[in-house]
């Protein structure tokens, strides 16, 4: 009977028709033939649990055996003889959705604490058809979820005889130049045919190149650094009854821990059951932790209702209808994130579609140090149009402002952080702080481009139906407005009307009290409608109303220091008259229209401009600009 078992989680991942299943299978019938411990006596005691995953043992190399933890075994299970083995649980991964969710459901980071549920990656690829679209997702996912990397040349097989040594250093450095911008920079590549000759060939074809790859993961893997703090947290991938004991619930614990006794929840089913027993690779146990492959015995349950999801402590996860999030661009993707563009949302144990929008650190915080474990409700963020990166050009309005729409800024500075809003569809049921992937699963399996989009973490959860009304009201998102105009003609030495400013049907008295600069320096404020066409009357405070008797000028518009005195200054008085136009020899209908067009031009075009917050959530729609 082999001693006590440590495990490892290694994700299998590939494009499609790789040989990823076919490598599981030949990795666990070659190291079952060499190490697997076939006694019956695991057997013996209690229920026997069908974990339902790949596995296969090795003795455990010397070198970790100063790290071994403690056995947890119940009771009255004895002891544990033997020589201690290492334990890889194989997660074979087929199909792209089916990835995506075991990576970051299945295995998915515990990001309060910074550990990791899968070890290492293996990588497979055809020898004969090289990177493809899912094996470079994979790639993409793996910079994302792992730290470690075996790159698997499959299907050497099928290479000729005489030229396979030299198609294989060719696609070695293929592999070798793809990783080379990547975490994963130098890791081992070694060839291996897990099925010789195909699906089809008879089973007596021995693999090739399996017991090197046992022998390179052995020597790559390190005994895994758990947590069991932290509240429970399972995936369950398989679940079934047995007679006379119950159901069980088979899968890989993400974060915190159980004893026996303890009450777990299925959230989906907002049920709580008790457990009567775990075991462990057929062994019974008393605990397990973050990082174990765990089944867990409950009474009066119907297996049938939990094909898959999530088990976890009572009311340690929410049910939510929208997120704030972390959000960082994957290069690989191309085209923009678009501001309410809709996404395939993984988060937790689910993908749903989302509708996201972006936003920003204002500008003179786009330097800050990201905080990737909370959300602070109390700082004010600038809205995006899309999500700000270096290799996008901002977003342009009809009027060619750049910056207005977009939110960026003119000098292409992009921020250390950005967060979006997701809005799911359907409500997701998930842990604080988990990883969320974005991507397009509609799009074309077979074209060649990435269809994951960006990754970030949960931050902060929406719990209320009516989140719209209760909670964004507190999410100070602003777009940042500018609106230009022209002085049309001045009333006095105070006073000025405006127009063009404003459309004809705007409620202009929402903007009364607003600061408006003159491009001659003045700096002006809104007084009052004028007419009903869109005009408006500016007043320019005089010295006597104004204590301060100077008006400091925006950033940029004059030399830094230069103040604008009260009223209008002579020089704008003198822009500001208008000139005699002769009068047109016309007829009598002609003349009429003349005298309709309105009083005459200025000298010369003074232009206004006004700028101000409108919060992208404020019930009462209001204008801020700042003192």
């Amino acid at each position: 009977m082999a001693g006590q078992r440590v495990n490892v989680n290694v994700g299998v991942l590939g494009h499609i028709d790789s040989g990823k299943t076919a490598l599981a299978r030949a990795l666990s019938t070659t190291a079952s033939t060499a190490a697997f411990d076939k006694q019956p006596q695991s057997r013996e005691r209690g229920i026997t649990l069908d974990l339902g995953f790949s596995c296969f043992s090795v003795p455990l190399p010397a070198r970790l055996r100063s790290a071994l933890p403690a056995p947890r075994l119940a009771p009255d299970a004895g002891p544990e003889p033997g020589e201690p083995q290492l334990q890889f649980t194989l997660v074979d991964c087929p199909g792209h959705a089916s990835l995506i969710r075991t990576i970051i459901g299945d295995e998915e980071l515990e990001l309060r604490k910074g550990a990791q549920i899968i070890d290492l990656m293996m990588l497979v690829i055809d020898v004969t058809k090289g990177m493809q679209t899912q094996s470079a997702e994979c790639l993409v996912i793996g910079q994302i979820a792992c730290q470690k990397l075996v790159v698997v040349l499959n299907k050497i097989d099928l290479l000729a005889e005489g030229k396979r040594q030299a198609a294989i250093d060719k696609m070695t450095k293929k592999m070798q130049k793809t990783l080379e911008n990547t975490k994963f920079r130098g890791a081992p590549i070694i060839p291996v045919a897990a099925k010789p000759g195909g699906p089809e060939a008879p089973e007596t074809e021995a693999p090739q190149g399996i017991s090197e790859l046992i022998e390179l993961l052995t020597f790559q893997i390190s005994i895994p650094t758990r947590d069991s703090s932290g509240p429970f947290l399972m995936s369950v991938d398989h679940c079934f009854s047995i007679k006379g004991q119950g159901t069980v619930m088979t899968g890989t614990i993400l974060s915190g821990s159980i004893s026996l006794g303890d009450s777990v929840e299925i959230p989906a089913l907002k049920v709580v059951k008790k457990v009567k027993s775990m075991q462990m690779f057929h062994m019974p146990v008393t605990t397990a932790m973050q990082g174990d492959r765990l089944g867990i015995c409950v009474t009066q349950f119907d297996p049938k209702l939990l094909e898959r999801g999530l088990v976890c402590a009572p009311e340690s996860l929410r049910t939510i209808h929208a997120a704030l999030i972390s959000v960082e661009k994957i290069p690989y993707f191309r085209g923009p994130l678009q501001t309410k563009a809709k996404f395939h949302v993984t988060v937790g144990h689910e993908t749903v579609m989302g509708r996201l929008m972006f936003f920003s650190p204002a500008p003179d915080s786009f330097d800050h140090e990201p905080v990737l474990n909370a959300f602070d409700f109390s700082r004010e963020y600038l809205f995006q149009e899309q999500y700000l990166c270096k290799d996008l050009a901002p977003a342009a309005t009809d009027s060619g402002q750049t910056n207005e729409k977009a939110g960026q800024a003119t000098d292409g500075h992009c921020p250390r952080q950005q967060w979006a809003l997701v809005e799911f569809e359907k409500p997701v049921t998930c842990p604080q702080l988990c990883l969320v992937i974005g991507s397009r699963l509609d799009a074309d399996i077979h074209a060649n481009m990435c269809r994951l989009a960006f990754h970030g973490v949960l931050l902060h959860g929406l719990e209320d139906k009516n989140y719209a009304e209760s909670l964004l009201p507190r999410l100070r998102v602003y777009k940042l407005k500018t609106k230009h105009g022209l002085v049309e003609r001045v009333i006095d030495d105070y006073n000025v009307i405006g127009r063009s400013l404003f459309k004809k049907e705007t409620n202009i008295q929402l903007f009364v009290g607003l600061k408006v600069y003159l491009s001659t320096g003045e700096l002006g404020v809104i007084d009052s409608a004028f007419g009903q066409s869109g005009k408006f009357k500016i007043h320019i405070p005089g010295a006597e109303q104004n204590q301060l008797k100077a008006w400091p000028l925006p950033s940029g518009r004059e030399d830094e220091g230069s103040l604008v005195r009260g009223g209008l200054s002579p020089e704008s008085k003198k822009m500001l008259t208008p000139t005699l136009k002769k009068r047109s020899r016309a007829g009598q209908g002609e003349a009429a229209e003349q005298e309709g067009v309105g009083p005459p031009e200025p000298a010369h075009h003074v232009a206004l401009s006004l700028s101000f917050k409108r919060y992208v959530f404020d019930t009462h729609k209001r204008m801020v600009q700042s003192p």
